[in-house]
């Protein structure tokens, strides 16, 4: 109980404290959201009804959705099937019929269908067999369908309104690549939807191996943020202000026995103690939490000469070939947002993330990396290790 109204209070907060960004009306939409993830938004993979059911995309079973929901796909070439597999279970959706077989050959109704190129299967169907609960909402733009763990226990009303940054974000961005795309018509199943070709969609993000130092502002989410880690067997350098430091020992202790880096974050613009006196400070508080130091650091709001200031007491700078610390870190859609950036960039790179970050886009981003085929990996007082 505690668990769920801490939940319902961190949602709550989200949707008081972040400003919504500015959308247009237009045509209704059917949103697609996966625990406490909202999907990006096409009209090629949007949810629909057909004979009293509601479908989604097998291809949302991938990436984030995939980590929420704990279940995989696997697409045959063709487009002639696909099975959703989740443990020891699987259901295997043939387009020839109408229906999906498990694994002891029992049918199950109704089966998917292929549209505009994509295979839908019924929200129902996989909800039924693996156990997920999906409901379906109403909310400003549209509809969302949204599928959980039975364990997420939100109400539908609370869940609508947490998300509505996320709704509004995702639809923002679903109507910036309309007007970037020629009209057209719709299909005659779809009549008020039009088409967008698929030559005109984004290529998925390949990093090929690629390997990425993510670098984090530590702050109250620390601790969630190397389970994230953890989970996904991924490095990082938490960079931790001389206050968190004597805040969070716990965290301090944590960091360093799963083999991530630390950081001290320095702000040269503090009128009352000078980068040395932090740093001091910052060492100071990290050997009395976890019996080390380092000489790594992050120095904000200063030029050459505060780099040049540290670096004669010892330390190693960072500083990233890739900052984002103007961007926020909180969903699936910046995280895709910062995957396709790195897709872009030859080598490896050392990447900011800045304060905006929360577990659950740091999870985010990380699955997405991890289904792009790239690595992240530890910054050290060496540089990317």
């Amino acid at each position: 109980m505690k668990r769920r109204l801490a939940a319902y209070a961190v949602c709550i907060l989200l949707v008081l404290q972040m400003p919504l960004p500015t959308v247009r009306a237009e045509e209704r939409v059917y949103f697609t959201a996966a625990g406490s993830y909202v999907l990006p938004l096409s009209d090629n993979t949007m949810p629909f009804w057909s004979g009293g059911y509601v479908y989604v995309a097998s291809s949302i079973f991938t990436g984030a959705a995939r980590e929420a929901l704990n279940i995989s796909q696997v697409l045959d070439s063709s487009q002639e099937w696909v099975v959703l597999y989740s443990g020891g279970l699987s259901l295997t959706f043939n387009l020839s019929a109408n229906c999906a077989l498990d694994n002891d050959g029992n049918a199950y109704y109704p089966g998917a269908i292929r549209r505009n190129g994509v295979v839908f299967v019924p929200a129902n169907t996989v909800s039924r067999y693996f156990n997920l609960v999906y409901s379906v909402i109403e909310v400003e733009q549209g509809s969302m369908v949204w599928l959980r763990q039975p364990s997420y226990t939100m109400p539908d009303k609370l869940f609508a309104d947490a998300a509505q940054y996320q709704l509004n974000t995702v639809y923002a961005d679903y109507l910036r690549a309309k007007e970037n795309t020629p009209p057209k018509g719709g299909t005659p199943d779809a009549p008020s939807r039009p088409t967008i070709p698929a030559s005109t969609e984004d290529p998925a993000a390949e990093l090929d191996g690629k390997r990425i130092a993510l670098c984090l502002a530590a702050g109250s989410d620390a601790s969630a943020m190397v389970d994230a880690l953890g989970s996904y067997d991924a490095g990082a350098a938490l960079f931790f202000t001389p206050e968190e430091m004597t805040r969070q020992g716990e965290t301090l202790r944590r960091v360093a026995a799963s083999g991530q880096s630390i950081g001290i974050l320095v702000n040269a613009g503090d009128p009352e103690r000078t980068i040395p006196e932090q740093l001091e400070a910052g060492n100071e508080a990290l050997f009395q939490a976890a019996c080390c130091k380092t000489r790594l650091a992050y120095v904000q709001n200063g030029g050459a000469q505060a780099l040049q200031e540290a670096r004669e007491l010892g330390f190693h700078c960072l500083r990233p070939e890739v900052d984002r610390s103007g961007h926020s870190l909180r969903n699936a859609t910046g995280a895709q947002s910062l995957v396709q950036r790195l897709a872009g960039r030859r080598g490896s790179d050392s990447v900011w993330l800045g304060e905006d970050v929360s577990s659950a886009g740091l999870r985010a981003f990380l699955a997405a990396v991890r289904e792009a085929g790239g690595q992240c990996v530890t910054y050290t007082e060496t540089g990317v290790l």
